[in-house]
């Protein structure tokens, strides 16, 4: 498996690059965006890739981030959405789009991709919501770009909580997990470029109305408070 390719841009097609990597050309496809944020020709370059393949064809697809990556893995266990397909949604809607489109149930936002119908775009909202939350709250780490030489993710720190006493375990441990829904969903906005003020206000909000609220249900109704800024 090909994961990342680093080399000089040898060549800029309509929706594919070449790269020379000490000599060996990769083509790789990559999504308008993408394409449109490409150094010129002979610049140094790098994306990490996934290899589709096909009984007869063996075909890269270029992303600038590991997010990138994930929404377009993810996107293609939609029946129906084959690879060309989900980069068109990328495309046009870019991975923080895309999260924002499904996880408030956008099928017009999806549907403006181009060769994507409704029917499809309702079936990708229907089918990946309840996915968006998880990949939105590891999007920090996913969203570093590939242009460095060496990237490092760190993982977010381990907040270990005082130990409970023994009278009342079930009260901390019920705190612990809502101060975690809560770190995840300021985590997923941010990663979706909300400031952090307008960010924590959101989900502070949500947080007061439903003590109980899981990630998903923060960050589903943190965005509806967001939408109109």
């Amino acid at each position: 498996m090909i994961g990342k390719i680093s080399g000089r841009l040898d060549w800029r097609g309509t929706d594919q690059v070449l790269i020379d990597v000490r000599g060996v050309g990769y083509i790789v496809h990559v999504s308008d965006r993408t394409l449109a944020a490409m150094p010129g020709p002979g610049e140094a370059v790098s994306l990490y890739t996934e290899l589709v393949v096909r009984e007869d064809l063996l075909q890269l697809f270029g992303f600038p981030t590991m997010l990138e990556k994930e929404w377009h893995r993810l996107l293609t266990t939609v029946q129906g959405v084959g690879a060309k397909a989900a980069m068109s949604i990328l495309g046009t809607l870019g991975a923080e789009g895309v999260a924002r489109a499904i996880t408030l149930g956008d099928a017009r936002a999806v549907q403006s991709a181009p060769g994507v119908g409704p029917k499809l775009a309702q079936r990708v909202i229907l089918e990946l919501k309840a996915k968006a939350p998880a990949v939105m709250a590891a999007g920090v780490g996913l969203s570093a770009r590939a242009e460095a030489d060496e990237s490092v993710i760190e993982e977010a720190p381990v907040v270990r909580s005082a130990p409970a006493p023994r009278k009342a375990p079930k009260a901390d441990d019920a705190a612990a997990r809502r101060a975690g829904f809560t770190a995840d969903a300021l985590s997923a906005l941010l990663n979706l470029g909300y400031g952090q003020g307008d960010a924590a206000q959101a989900v502070a909000t949500v947080a007061g109305d439903e003590p109980d609220a899981d990630t998903a249900t923060l960050i589903r109704k943190a965005l509806k408070l967001l939408a109109p800024r």
